[in-house]
């Protein structure tokens, strides 16, 4: 069991030290994290990797596409935890902060592509390429909505080809399979898109969530849930092609 602890936490170490992130506070989860029986009326729950919905364009925004999407991150920041008889009989329950932050790779029509992410400031921008940006960390997460969150000007859609959302455990004692965490797309007009991550591999703290690819000027959102120890390893695997430098988030 130690020789298992210990390799899992080089592999985290080593990826730590490529990994280019966020700098900018730990969020504490979202009030907002809902489970499929949650008000399924006005919810869409995608739970199984390549499980994918497709969203057309309203006919009210005709030319314009969509007005903004909002793609924020929620998790179970509430741990139970169960210790003896009593603990089984009366479950303690309390918060737990994590350093999860939330970034993208993006390509363009015209083939350029980047990533945004908080750590070197790389926040994108809403009215210029690639027409999104990333928030900054903003409040602790316990009230209701997102904390970090990229926003895509809906109304640039056509000029956006694919948007590949990831999440990154950087700190805190959760894994993956504790956390529980689900990105929120919000569309205008349309349900509430949850992607969940049913399947969890907590040996790794980088993971491709969904992906939004501009089909016919609508957006296919699919369920992607793969983990990659790197970002190297998850651009290739997606095939952006760009270049990493080393950082640590200090």
């Amino acid at each position: 069991m130690a020789k298992e602890d210990g390799s899992k936490a080089s592999l985290m170490e080593a990826t730590r030290s490529r990994a280019s992130f966020s700098g900018h506070g730990a969020a504490l989860g979202a009030a907002g994290y809902r489970v499929a029986s949650s008000h399924p009326e006005n919810c869409e729950f995608l739970d199984e990797p390549g499980q994918s919905i497709s969203i057309s364009p309203s006919k009210e925004a005709g030319a314009e596409g969509f007005e903004s999407i909002v793609i924020g991150a929620a998790w179970d920041n509430i741990k139970t935890q169960n210790s003896g008889f009593f603990g089984k009989l009366f479950k303690k329950a309390r918060k737990v902060g994590v350093d999860l932050d939330v970034g993208c790779l993006y390509e363009m029509q015209d083939g350029t592509r980047g990533a945004l992410q908080a750590f070197g400031e790389k926040f994108g921008s809403i009215n210029k390429p690639p027409f999104i940006a990333l928030s900054e960390d903003e409040r602790t997460g316990d009230s209701e909505g997102n904390d970090e969150h990229l926003t895509i000007n809906g109304a640039h859609w056509r000029d956006v080809k694919r948007v590949l959302v990831y999440l990154y455990i950087y700190k805190g004692a959760m894994n993956w399979s504790e956390l529980k965490p689900q990105l929120v797309i919000d569309v205008p007009g349309e349900n509430d898109l949850y992607v969940t991550l049913k399947h969890h591999n907590d040996a790794l703290d980088l993971c491709a969530v969904g992906e939004l690819e501009n089909v016919r000027g609508g957006i296919r959102l699919t369920n992607r849930t793969e983990y990659f120890p790197g970002h190297q390893e998850m651009d290739r695997a997606f095939g952006f092609g760009l270049d990493w430098a080393d950082g640590k988030k200090d």
